[in-house]
């Protein structure tokens, strides 16, 4: 068979906003008994059913949050979603909802939303999360997005940033630093695409690095490892902005000091060899690089023996008083480097 190098394309004119919507949303099913109605109306109407709702909200714009040279649309919308259910995680709740709003140009067709939502329910079939509504409007620069994302949870298990106390427990979930080094494979090869489009990429042998930062997941999963071994976290974020960055929103929000030790830090060897060949420090990419959408927490020391050998959970430093400061404990030494936010920042200086 002969692949077509010219299929056709539908405008999103011909279909309409509404009659986007309706083609884009059509096989839709809902799961969750707390959605009462979803597409199709003014607004959905979701029960609580005596839980606390939380509510968590991010937008992905074209050149800033993704690039499209390298980033597929099932991809981009699968992650878009994981972004959102992420942010629920973090607060120990249960994701149930998602609110989808685009908008883009006339140079994405039809066939464009459908990849990109096609993305988004395969993670809400994944995290058994339902569609429930959203928008789509047009644009003047590329393509965008805003995931709402809604979460449900009794009062007494929801986890915020606020209740680390000094002596607490530091603890990462999985490994960190891969979406950075995943990122930095996808830039060099678009670089050398661009310089010679007949170039194939050399994407062999990083194949866990390129998911964590394509495809990566959220870990709806630690929630349930709470419960099994009786965990009760006393504060909690997840990993978006790299390690350091997180770290110090604990801190703030917990007027607590942190002391993280370098060797505690966990790492994938596929992470720390790609990393190497960049002649990056591969723990600058842990601490700054951001993207993992690992969960960072605090437990009581007592609470120790719980999780001390669970493959899961890597205990990575302790809470201090707020005025003996945030620091990494260098590998090998008792130097102290000062944590510093150098991971994303949303609005950088031009």
């Amino acid at each position: 068979m002969f692949e077509d190098k010219k299929p056709h394309l539908t405008p999103v004119s011909q279909l309409g906003e509404f009659g986007l919507i309706k083609h884009l949303t059509q096989n839709i099913n809902l799961e969750q008994e707390s959605t009462t109605l979803g597409i199709g109306d003014d607004a959905a109407i979701i029960d609580p059913k005596g839980k606390k709702m939380v509510v968590s909200t991010d937008i992905l714009a074209e050149g800033v949050h993704f690039n499209l040279g390298y980033a597929p649309l099932k991809h981009l919308g699968y992650k878009a979603a994981v972004v959102n259910i992420s942010d629920i995680a973090a607060m120990n709740a249960v994701p149930t909802q998602l609110l989808v709003s685009i908008a883009a140009s006339n140079r994405f067709p039809v066939e464009a939303f459908e990849e990109l939502y096609e993305g988004i329910a395969l993670a809400c079939k994944h995290y058994h999360v339902d569609l429930v509504g959203g928008d789509t409007t047009s644009s003047q620069s590329g393509l965008m997005m805003s995931i709402t994302a809604i979460g449900l949870q009794d009062e007494d298990k929801i986890v915020k940033r606020s209740g680390a106390k000094p002596n607490d427990l530091l603890v990462v979930t999985g490994d960190l630093g891969g979406a950075y080094m995943g990122l930095q494979i996808l830039e060099r090869e678009h670089a050398v695409y661009l310089a010679n489009p007949n170039m194939q990429p050399e994407m062999e042998g990083y194949d866990y690095i390129l998911q964590r930062q394509l495809k990566p997941e959220a870990r709806t999963d630690i929630r349930r490892l709470f419960e099994e071994l009786d965990v009760h976290p006393t504060s909690m974020i997840d990993i978006s902005d790299g390690l350091a960055s997180e770290i110090l929103h604990l801190s703030e929000n917990s007027q607590v000091g942190f002391h993280l030790y370098e060797e505690k830090i966990p790492m994938d060897s596929e992470m720390i060899s790609t990393a190497e060949e960049f002649n990056f420090n591969p723990v600058i990419a842990a601490l700054n690089g951001g993207e993992d959408y690992e969960l960072l927490f605090t437990i009581s020391p007592s609470e120790y023996d719980k999780i001390k050998n669970h493959p899961d959970f890597t205990i990575i430093g302790h809470a201090v008083e707020s005025n003996q400061g945030n620091y990494m404990v260098a590998r090998g030494s008792n130097e102290l480097i000062q944590l510093t936010a150098q991971g994303w920042n949303a609005f950088p200086e031009e």
